[in-house]
């Protein structure tokens, strides 16, 4: 199997993993002489920087328009627990080891598949209840051990 022939969503579900895991790095050596809410700032300008490259690069900037109220509303809480998470993380990564702090931050993983069940009414197989489960299983064994 090429990489061509895998799908997108797994394509940049890897990138993003593999981005997320650098993150922990860069983070954790970043904030060891800065506050880590100053430095949440900073990584949130280094983003909106890129992100307005990509989009200029790409030629993707459009007239925003919503079909609802409701629409930019959750782009809006999205935008707040985003920014909320990750002055938690940094914080975390200021007081802690990144090799706890990561995999108990990815118990957002086995939390999104509970809320996409409960608020998305996504349909659930075992084998996803399983792999929660053992993200939960793995992420305390860190944790404690």
């Amino acid at each position: 199997m090429s990489i061509n022939t895998l799908p997108k969503w797994l394509i940049f579900s890897v990138a993003s993993a593999s981005f997320a895991a650098l993150t922990a790095i860069f983070g954790k050596i970043g904030v060891s002489h800065i506050n880590s809410n100053l430095a949440t700032f900073i990584r949130t300008i280094v983003i909106l920087i890129v992100s307005g490259l990509i989009i200029t690069s790409r030629n993707e900037w459009q007239k925003i328009s919503f079909e609802s109220n409701s629409d930019m509303l959750f782009l809006v809480l999205s935008g707040i627990t985003t920014g909320l998470s990750w002055l938690c993380y940094y914080r975390a990564l200021q007081c802690g080891p990144a090799s706890k702090v990561a995999p108990i931050d990815k118990l957002s993983v086995a939390i999104t598949i509970a809320l996409s069940i409960l608020i998305l009414k996504e349909q659930f197989s075992w084998s996803i209840i399983l792999g929660g489960a053992l993200i939960i299983a793995g992420s305390l064994v860190i944790a404690i051990f």
